[in-house]
């Protein structure tokens, strides 16, 4: 199977599992998920962290937001510019107003503050053990990920379910791998 149809195949497995978790299991694994990024800490604070909102079946990373924000560091979300472009990140702040944004986002107002984050919290479908990601397939945060470290290092941190974990992810030359995954159940750095 080609690398294209391989992710396709596992991006529909990996959207049908998480779509049949009970609301009990996802509350669980957002706590999980605060309780292993507190022992673990795979980011440095204070640092300028962009999150995202959760969409469709994601984990809650609301509650791991707002400790990054208690620890002082300043948090951005993403905004998509357009197909083809890489991220923008705009600052925000527990309780900010957010508007609609593409693919059922939610995002800070264009009057909000860019900045270039140190760190990424992203989202994923399933990740491998050497740190590949998959998505949902747009490009968006490899495209950003390149351009941020052409300039400088940032860290990504995945974020996921613990099953999200999965023994190979397909991916091509412009895939960018995560430096850490962290689930509810554990913490993995790669190297």
């Amino acid at each position: 199977m080609n690398p294209i149809d391989a992710k396709r195949t596992l991006r529909s497995a990996m959207l049908a599992w998480r779509a049949e978790l009970r609301e009990e299991e996802r509350r669980a694994a957002a706590d999980g998920l605060l309780a292993t990024m507190r022992r673990d800490r795979p980011i440095e604070t204070p640092a300028v962290v962009s999150g995202f909102w959760p969409i469709k079946d994601e984990i809650d990373i609301r509650p791991l937001m707002i400790e990054l924000f208690n620890q002082g560091c300043q948090l951005a979300l993403p905004v998509v510019q357009g197909k083809g472009q890489p991220l923008l990140f705009r600052a925000w702040r527990p309780g900010d107003p957010l508007e609609a944004g593409v693919f059922g986002t939610l995002q800070p107002s264009a009057k909000r503050e860019t900045l270039e984050p140190d760190a990424l919290i992203v989202p994923l479908l399933a990740c491998d053990e050497e740190g590949w990601r998959l998505g949902y397939g747009g490009g968006f945060y490899d495209r950003t990920l390149t351009g941020l470290r052409a300039r400088r290092a940032v860290t990504a941190v995945g974020v996921g379910f613990d099953a999200q974990l999965v023994p190979e992810v397909p991916h091509g030359p412009s895939d960018q791998r995560l430096d850490w995954l962290l689930t509810d159940r554990r913490a993995c750095a790669f190297v």
